[in-house]
């Protein structure tokens, strides 16, 4: 098990967010958390790195607990993290903000390397002198999901891979998110793309204000007209 998260509760402020969300990821999974804007999907992802910390409840990283560890002491364990806002330095080029996420990983033990990475996003090494500030929306995508890819972590987050984005874009990271998968790194995803998710994760949680509502083998979540349309459709 590479992942364990178990009846965790989040706030912010005073406000509940979280409700007790479980869920696992085994090695060698993509792992898809879906629902609505508004359920929780980034607020577990901020749960699980540690920048919302829970105030209840374990999260276990490879065995390990990380519920009392600080962001950068997550990182360092083996999780990198791909956010919804993507958050690349906008006055580095391309390859200097991937050169820097693998300068600063304490995690030397993996194989991924700029080459690497301009072998699975071909696209950024034609932009690896440009700003990351003047890239589209997919290309700082790509980026944010390389950088994490540069710590060599044995699990990614990857927040909303597919919002915003054209389809050929989406289609991309998509193949994308599979070939790292396949490279022996550990993905889980949140995104409210059913379709999206479908072609890209083996496994499926459905979350609902705050509390997961439905799992089960992607195809079968695109299949169950009752639960998609309960949870999922806008």
């Amino acid at each position: 098990m590479v992942l364990k998260v178990n009846n965790i509760v989040t706030l912010y402020g005073q406000s509940l967010i979280l409700d007790g969300v479980s869920l696992d990821v085994d090695k060698g999974e993509v792992v898809a958390l879906l629902g609505r804007n508004g359920a929780g999907k980034t607020t577990t992802m901020r749960s699980i790195i540690g920048l919302t910390p829970p105030r209840s409840g374990s999260i276990k990283l490879l065995g390990i607990e990380i519920v009392s560890k600080l962001p950068f002491q997550i990182a360092a364990l083996g999780i990198g993290y791909s956010p919804d806002d993507r958050r690349i330095f906008p006055d580095l080029t391309t390859e200097e903000n991937l050169l820097l996420a693998g300068h600063l990983s304490k995690r030397k033990n993996g194989d991924w390397s700029v080459k690497k990475v301009y072998n699975l996003f071909p696209s950024l090494k034609d932009l690896r002198h440009r700003k990351g500030g003047f890239l589209s929306g997919g290309e700082q995508k790509m980026l944010a999901t390389g950088r994490a890819l540069m710590t060599n972590p044995a699990l990614v987050l990857i927040d909303e891979p597919s919002e915003g984005l054209a389809p050929l874009m989406v289609a991309a990271l998509s193949k994308a998110i599979r070939e790292i998968r396949d490279t022996g790194v550990t993905v889980f995803l949140a995104d409210q793309n059913v379709r999206f998710c479908r072609k890209t994760a083996d496994r499926g949680y459905i979350i609902e204000k705050g509390t997961i509502r439905y799992q089960d083998e992607m195809k079968n979540i695109l299949e169950n007209e009752e639960i998609v349309k309960k949870y999922l459709a806008v």
